[in-house]
């Protein structure tokens, strides 16, 4: 690795923001993905500053502890636990960065949060991973990983990554959406469950703009659907439903070079048994099986590769990226979605299809802060 593109003082380290927590339901994930960033960054080259973004939206210094940042048994790690000292003291929070930013110079971020190089944003869903953090960074003039406004919005949203790689003509299956006025009146329902049923059972509910497979429902029947609705209507008003697809299940990291995006060896994933799909249980809890590479010809390989890249750059995306595709019985590939902040856990794939492919977890991270420095804010 060379030493990043440029440095705003050679005489001190470069100062690292790693912002994580959050409001979304992905709050917890997002925490373990911080965790295992802060014990791979290299701390003779990077001075890491760890801001954690509490579940009600406060801005908070944290321990920097990796070990107090991962999952326990069941149980998610939370922000508000790394604001507590030794002693059982509670650091108090700064406030919230939507008043900080009106009451700060250009290219600040709240003073208490120092003098900042490049802000590493490992927040996950909403107010964090689709858009809202990336045009606070953008209006404040401070560099920062990871794909920009109009990308970051999109990927977050299946309904619009969709619309947009179709008219790139890159293959996605069926689906429709069930937006909030739908499902306001008995009308609005009966319309949603005819387009539902026109696309065939089985079909996954899911809300429209989150991830970590929360909220997401597999229904068999008609009669399931309305509870299922509800639940993805828990994490989101605007519900996707997808038409089941049969196939192989693939994943694919994307990531920015100095030549541009190149892909990663895919890997496969293999579903616990006693799981009717990937959800968040099987996914971080019984831990099912992720075959990295995956078992496919290298012709496929090539040609998921050459897709997932064809994806990252019909949403305009930068830094890095996971494309989540099926491989169907007869051969061809079907984008399900896109991740433009995947996970960085340990049993995350993004890190480990990268470690496959010759790019260990330290390289990963230098590759994508050095990635954020050789570009500017604003337009580009």
């Amino acid at each position: 690795m060379g030493e990043p593109s440029s440095s705003p003082d050679s005489a001190r380290k470069l100062r690292i923001a790693v912002i994580f927590g959050g409001r979304s339901s992905e709050h917890g994930i997002s925490v373990i993905t911080a965790g295992s960033v802060l014990r791979a960054i290299d701390r003779e080259r990077f001075e890491v500053l760890p801001i954690g973004i509490t579940a009600d939206g406060r801005w908070t210094l944290t321990a920097d502890e990796p070990s107090r940042m991962a999952i326990s048994g069941a149980t998610l790690p939370a922000v508000a636990q790394l604001t507590e000292t030794a002693d059982g003291q509670v650091n108090l929070p700064v406030s919230p960065v939507s008043r900080e930013v009106v009451h700060t110079a250009p290219g600040a971020l709240p003073k208490d949060l120092g003098e900042i190089d490049v802000v590493l944003p490992l927040l996950h869903g909403p107010w964090g991973e689709d858009g809202t953090l990336q045009g606070m960074l953008e209006l404040s003039g401070i560099p920062y990983v990871g794909s920009g406004v109009l990308s970051s919005a999109v990927g977050m949203d299946k309904e619009y990554t969709k619309r947009v790689l179709q008219s790139f003509g890159l293959p996605i299956g069926s689906y429709t959406v069930v937006r909030p006025r739908d499902w306001e009146t008995e009308a609005g329902r009966a319309s949603a469950r005819e387009r539902i049923a026109r696309l065939g059972f089985p079909v996954f509910v899911k809300p429209a703009r989150a991830g970590s497979s929360i909220g997401i429902t597999k229904v068999d029947t008609p009669a399931e659907l309305e509870s299922a609705i509800q639940l993805a209507r828990e994490h989101d008003p605007k519900v996707i439903v997808e038409a089941a697809l049969k196939g192989r299940e693939l994943e694919c990291g994307v990531l920015e070079f100095e030549d541009g995006p190149r892909a990663s060896l895919p890997a496969e994933i293999l579903v616990a048994d006693g799981y009717a799909f990937y959800d968040f249980e099987a996914k971080y809890i019984d831990a099912s099986e992720v075959q990295i590479p995956a078992r496919l010809s290298e012709e496929e390989t090539e040609r998921l590769r050459k897709l997932a890249v064809e994806v990252f750059e019909a949403l305009s995306c930068e830094g890095l990226a996971r494309v989540d595709v099926f491989l169907l019985e007869n051969g061809s590939f079907v984008v399900n979605e896109i991740n433009t902040m995947p996970g960085f856990t340990p049993i995350s794939a993004f890190p480990r299809m990268w470690e496959a492919t010759g790019v260990g977890y330290p390289e990963l991270v230098v590759r994508l802060i050095d990635a954020a420095l050789r570009r500017s804010t604003g337009l580009r």
